[in-house]
């Protein structure tokens, strides 16, 4: 589920605590901070390494816009240079989003603009961008830039062939591939209509499996394997701007727990044009295809789930037939997490690496290319998180991770050997890396903060000669967070994580209200060290609040496998328990901690748990701001909501007892919701669903509307004030 709102800062210098003046005024620092996206506004991203290591290739956007143009860093010479900007591709015209790039974008949780993505060929001669609904391609060398003829329509999601003489692309639902030489545009599918689409990933593969690709080249570049997804059985929620009423609505298909999800199967196709030839598998028993791998060497490769995400398959495809051939399954009483990353076939063709938690925690494999069993690789023990690379010549796998889940680091290992960890700026300070490695396996470029430094990118060698660094125009943040991280033993049988934010005018032997800054579901954690999470939270603190905030069990598979299955069927249980307990135990630590007066607040999850708080512990909490919450599990999405709670048939009683709409009546407390009126995630209905139960129920509440607003508030000025309204309304309720 890609509930939550993260943003990653990347910085060009390494800027201590000493070397940073005190906060600006309120006003000032709310409004940079929404200026500038946290301070990610300016730092480099969308990263590539060209394939003979010589250039790396990256995003930037100002300080303070989001308007992104394309920059090389020359390996050999450190120094970089600009190569591609929006404005020189359109001569100056203005740039118009289509209504697919937009919902692209919002899959992606990104506001960019510009050059918003871009494709490298495989021989690092060629890139293709989408500007304003049209491709472009710009040869590196010359930086040539030519504008390909695609017909009528934006094409969505360019992709090349390895040879780089073919571009596939999806347009109005149909898959096309277009020979780059002779310039011909061959239409390889015909069968769209509205709500079934060729080549596009349907919604909950964007939102919540992290597949955005919907079609793969074969090695040769003579066949493309590519989704049809139909939608028609969906059911269908309408978005519309309600301060523009003569607008109308926009139609989604929205699969709702227990009901249609959209039908997928997979298809063969000649990249020349031709018969499709349909992949064979059980789609009744396993209906998600989650994944799809079409290596150089080795066979196209589907995994495949069932609807509970229980059990997963590992398939090989014979493209002729479209036949399959079982090499794994995977199986789990709870659930299956999904890693994108696997399988990572072998360059040989000979093996693959494969992700599972079936020993107790993540772990990574190798194994044969007939599925079977070869080695351990990454061990459940070292906190693995995501991997970053494979050098296939030396064969080792660089990863990050940590035992630690409050911090990431980057290791490597080889095989029967303990993973390493790897040398950064960081040092042995604690903080969040993460890296990508060249196909060579000779370069990585390694980004990494900590709790007193902004994110940054910059270039190594493999053997650990440091190169040089990409280039940021970022503003840096105005202070470092006064953050003091501990550990909570609070009945569970391993302490929880946890952070306290004092104000910068702290005074010993003063009672503070207290804000719980809360996200609570899986796949995210609010602990960890990361300047570009903390900012806001003393901004809190300096409004006269001690901000706390912890990580309950459910949050993170790198603790175990136990720590995060124990939500299973009980979202609202131990995820809301385990926050008071560390919150009382924190209180009996802290004496400047005012327990009589406790504020909640978060966004999505975090909204959700925050309306929960008042719900189920009204003798703890005072006052709570839910931002876009979950208000009743039957209505958010099927992939993520049943591997979590189920079939809502088969387990009605957790789906009752999870719903705030079930709860509404115990609302005690000054609660306000936030919520986007365009919100295509969690819908506006939720938070109108629960405000008319509470209304029923004769319990007061605030609710503000953001007009045509969807999960992201990206406008400034609107974060600016939302973050005002929030402050003020903790105050009215904590500081009476």
């Amino acid at each position: 589920m890609r509930l939550s709102l993260l943003a990653l800062l990347f910085a060009p210098l390494m800027t201590h605590a000493a070397d940073i003046h005190s906060a600006p005024p309120y006003d000032s620092f709310l409004r940079e901070y929404a200026q500038t996206r946290r301070y990610n506004n300016g730092r480099p991203v969308g990263i590539t390494i060209t394939p003979d290591s010589k250039h790396v290739l990256f995003l930037r956007s100002g300080p303070k816009d989001t308007v992104q143009a394309l920059y090389a860093f020359d390996v050999d010479t450190g120094k970089t240079e600009p190569l591609l900007t929006a404005e020189q591709i359109l001569h100056g015209a203005s740039q118009e989003l289509t209504v697919e790039e937009k919902a692209r974008l919002e899959r992606m949780r990104s506001a960019a603009r510009g050059i918003i993505g871009y494709q490298l060929s495989e021989d690092g001669r060629f890139i293709v961008t989408s500007v304003s609904g049209k491709l472009y391609l710009v040869e590196l060398a010359t930086r040539k830039v030519r504008e390909l003829h695609t017909g009528d329509g934006a094409p969505l999601d360019p992709r090349f062939s390895r040879d780089a003489k073919k571009l596939a692309y999806v347009r109005g639902g149909e898959l096309y591939a277009l020979d780059l030489t002779h310039d011909r545009e061959i239409r390889l599918t015909h069968d769209a209509k509205e709500l079934v689409t060729n080549g596009l990933p349907e919604f909950v593969a964007q939102e919540e499996m992290g597949r955005f690709a919907g079609f793969w080249w074969s090695p040769d570049g003579r066949y493309l394997a590519y989704e049809h997804a139909d939608a028609s059985q969906v059911e269908k929620f309408a978005i519309a701007d309600p301060t523009h009423p003569e607008r109308g609505a926009v139609t989604f298909p929205y699969p709702r727990p227990g009901r249609a999800n959209a039908e997928v199967k997979l298809g063969i196709v000649p990249s020349s044009g031709g018969h499709t030839v349909w992949v064979k598998w059980d789609r009744a028993a396993y209906p998600y295809l989650a994944t799809v791998r079409w290596p150089k060497k080795g066979p196209l490769t589907i995994l495949v789930q069932n609807r509970t995400q229980t059990e997963e398959v590992l398939y090989a495809v014979d493209p002729k037939t479209g036949a399959t051939k079982e090499l794994l399954r995977e199986h789990d009483d709870a659930w299956l997490n999904l890693d994108q990353s696997f399988p990572r076939w072998l360059e040989n063709g000979e093996g693959f690496l494969w992700y599972t938690e079936r020993n107790g925690g993540p772990e990574v494999e190798l194994r044969r290319a007939d599925g079977s069993w070869e080695a351990s690789l990454i061990p459940p023990d070292v906190g693995f998180d995501s991997l970053l690379g494979f050098d296939d010549a030396t064969g080792t796998a660089y990863f990050n991770g940590s035992p630690d889940a409050t911090e990431l680091a980057l290791y490597r290992v080889t095989r029967g050997n303990r993973p390493e960890r790897v040398k950064t700026d960081l040092g042995d300070v604690p903080g969040m890396v993460t890296a990508q490695l060249s196909r060579d396996g000779h370069v990585l470029v390694v980004q990494e903060a900590s709790l007193t430094t902004a994110m940054r990118a910059t270039v190594w060698r493999t053997d650990g000669t440091r190169i040089g660094e990409l280039p940021s125009v970022a503003l840096e943040p105005p202070f470092v967070p006064s953050i003091e991280l501990r550990q909570v033993k609070a009945g569970a049988p391993e302490p929880f994580y946890a952070y306290v934010v004092r104000p910068r005018s702290f005074q010993k032997g003063r009672k503070y209200p207290v804000l719980v800054q809360v996200y609570g579901g899986p796949h995210h954690m609010e602990v960890d060290h990361n300047i570009a999470t903390k900012l806001l939270p003393q901004w809190f603190a300096d409004q006269g609040f001690i901000v706390v905030a912890t990580d309950n069990r459910g949050t993170t598979n790198r603790r175990g496998r136990k720590w995060e299955r124990i939500i299973k069927e009980d979202l609202a249980g131990v995820t809301m328990d385990d926050q008071v307990a560390v919150l009382r135990q924190l209180g009996k630590e802290l004496p400047e901690l005012d327990l009589s007066r406790v504020g909640i607040m978060g966004w999505s999850f975090g909204g959700y748990m925050s309306a929960l708080a008042l719900l189920r512990y009204p003798d703890v909490f005072k006052a709570a701001v839910a931002g876009a919450p979950v208000t009743d599990w039957r209505d958010y999405d099927t992939h993520y909501t049943e591997r979590y709670m189920g079939l809502p048939d088969a387990q009605a009683q957790a789906y009752d007892r999870a719903s705030l709409l079930t709860h509404a009546d115990k609302l005690k407390g000054s609660l306000l919701l936030i919520h986007g009126t365009a919100d295509d995630n969690v819908y506006f209905f939720h938070t109108l669903k629960f405000s008319d139960a509470l209304f029923r129920a004769g319990r007061p509440h605030t609710v503000l509307p953001l007009s045509d607003f969807t999960h992201m508030v990206a406008d400034p000025l609107v974060t600016e004030r939302l973050e005002q309204r929030i402050a003020d309304h903790l105050k009215r309720a904590l500081m009476p």
